[in-house]
This record gives C-alpha cells, structure tokens and sequence, in this order.
C-alpha cells in the first residue's frame, strides 16, 4: 500500500522544483504560440488541428482545446479518444477542460479531447487504415498515417508538455475498474499516479509505441487512467476522471482546489488474463465480478456449450483482484474473460 498522505522526499522536491520553476516563468511568462495560434495570458480556445488528409481529399480534423492561465506554472496535456470507441475518456477530457478557469489558472492546460477524431465519430477503434494509433508513438514523418499523427502529435503539441495524462477505458466487449498504469520507477510518474486517486495503480512501462511509454521516453511523466467499457458514457467513471485530474492540477500547483483525500493506492505490479480453455466454447456466465478478490483456484463463472449443454468451470490460474472483465456472452476457446491482477510479494 502507499499512503498519498505522506509526501515522499522527492514529493516535497517536486513542489520545490514547481515553485522555484514559477519565479522562473514569472519573468518570461506570456502568450502560447502552438499550432499557429497564439493564446494569450487568461484565455482559452479551442480550433482544429489537421495532421492529414484522407484519400477522398477530406481533412482530418482533431480538436484542440487550450487554456493559457493568467500566472506562470507547468503545462498538463490531457490525450483522449486516441481509440476512437472508448469514449469515456472523451467526455473526462471535454469536462475537465469545460471547468478550467483561465483567469486563475497557473499554467497551461491542453486538451485533445478526440485524437482518433475520424474513428469517435464512426465508433471505430482503430484508424482508417486499420492500425492501432496506440502503438505507433513517437511516430515518423513518413510511413502509416498513425504513424504521421503521432510524429505530428509529438512534435507539435506533446513537446509542449510537463506533465500527461492519457484516457481510456476496456477494448470492445470488455470493462476494466477504475485504475491508474504507469511505470511507478519513476518518482514523478509514481506521484501523479497516486495523486489521481482511482485507489488502484498497475505498475508498468506500457507496450512499445504507446503513447504514456513514448512520452516517459522523452521526459514528460504520463500516466493512463482506464475505466468501463468501449462505445458509451459511464457517469461513474467519466466524474471519477474529471475528479482525478482536478487532483493532480492541485497536486502540481495549477488550481487552489484543496487536493481531496486521496486513498491508500494498491499497487500491482504482474496481470494475467484468466482465458475460456481450449476445446470449452459456448455462452459465458460470470459469477466473480470487477474488484472482486480472488484465490488461486476459485471459480469465477462458468462457460456452457450450447449444443451439449455441458458446462466447464472458469478457474482463476492466480490470487489477486479481478481489474478488468468480459461481458456475457458468446466465447470461443482462448477468449480473455478475467483480468486478474497481484502484488510481486504476495
């Protein structure tokens, strides 16, 4: 368990370094330029960005909201919508933003509410071309078009960045509990992912040529919060999102919003899918639920063959808390139905 409450060392230097660093902006703090826009001290605005064109001519446009505060401090960048279906993370991003006041902010904030933008509006995951954007950071000039959004992301618009915080939620057909991925290793990585405040952190570098590893590569701390499910709004998650975030902006000096309680974080640092087993097919009844914790052998639901009527049990391969979960459903042998996760010492 780690206790927010008690600042570490080097969370009382971090603060440190905030403050010295906003004598230092205080001198030379005034107008963003970024993407050809210029924004003034104390105000917001919101345009298209156009990293590229599809093959029928249209562009793709991708909203960009920013808030240039009024007092010098960091600048924390919110990603969203970088798989199109997942559109919780939108709504946080679009409602965070929306409760940011320019006037008494200390910093920047921006906000790519819909990275994906073509696939938030189609309900597609991936992009046109059918790759996942999620895996093609930092990106090249040439190559994929993922690849071209996320050269064009990083080089002018990421580079921006002290501090990111990247939304999701579950792939399709799939919810995960609220939590936080980060690679706790670095100091202030591990502080952002207390101060947002899910509870849960699964500890982690991320897959190669994803957005939060990418950015922690190039010296911005990033961190993930997933919550739910794909292709909806969920109240619950999306308030938690927004609430988090708010944190961290006190957590980092931006808003005088008093930092909330934050709670004792459990950490995990291994995860393993619990799968239907080969030759087990049929309809999926789950019995366990998200945030459940589970032993070693337990029995988290059942799999039954719809031709045969038998019914194979769904056996849990380790002890931890279930963070992630399938729906019910139809489910062929391999399918991922429990994401258990554990801590390295248990």
């Amino acid at each position: 368990m780690i206790n927010a409450r008690k600042r570490s060392p080097h969370s009382v230097a971090v603060l440190f370094l905030v403050a010295i660093a906003g004598t230092a902006w205080a001198g030379e703090w005034g107008a963003m330029q970024l993407l050809g826009r210029t924004i003034e001290p104390g105000t917001s605005q919101r345009f298209a960005f156009v990293p590229d064109r599809t093959f029928e001519a249209s562009y793709l446009n991708m909203p960009v909201f920013v808030a240039r505060g009024s007092a010098p401090g960091p600048t924390l960048c919110l990603a969203a919508g970088v798989h199109g279906d997942e559109l919780n993370g939108v709504e946080i991003a679009r409602r965070a933003f929306s409760r940011v006041d320019a006037g008494t902010l200390r910093g920047t904030v921006i906000a790519l509410p819909a990275i994906n933008a073509e696939g938030v509006r189609t309900g597609n995951r991936y992009l046109s071309d059918r790759r996942d954007l999620n895996r093609g950071f930092p990106g090249s000039a040439g190559g994929s078009v993922a690849r071209l959004i996320a050269h064009r992301l990083f080089t002018e618009v990421l580079v921006h960045c002290d501090a990111l915080v990247d939304l999701h939620t579950a792939s399709n057909r799939r919810t995960n509990l609220p939590q936080i991925r980060a690679d706790i290793s670095d100091p202030e990585i591990r502080e952002l992912a207390i101060h947002f405040g899910t509870g849960i952190v699964i500890a982690g570098e991320g897959p190669d040529g994803s957005l939060r590893r990418e950015a922690a590569k190039a010296g911005i701390p990033a961190i993930i919060y997933e919550a739910g499910a794909p292709h909806r709004f969920q109240e619950d998650e999306i308030a938690r999102g927004v609430a988090g975030i708010e944190s961290i902006m006190a957590y980092l000096g931006m808003a005088d919003r008093p930092e909330r309680e934050i709670p004792e974080s459990r950490v995990y640092e291994r995860s393993r899918w619990v799968r239907v087993s080969m030759g087990e097919g049929g309809f999926f009844f789950p019995d366990a639920a998200l945030g459940d914790i589970v032993k070693k052998g337990e029995t988290l639901g059942r799999v039954v063959d719809p031709l045969t009527d038998e019914s194979h049990a769904v056996v849990s391969s380790v002890s931890g808390e279930i963070i992630g979960m399938a729906f019910s459903r139809p489910v062929l042998s391999g399918y991922a139905l429990y994401h258990v996760a554990w801590h390295t010492s248990d």
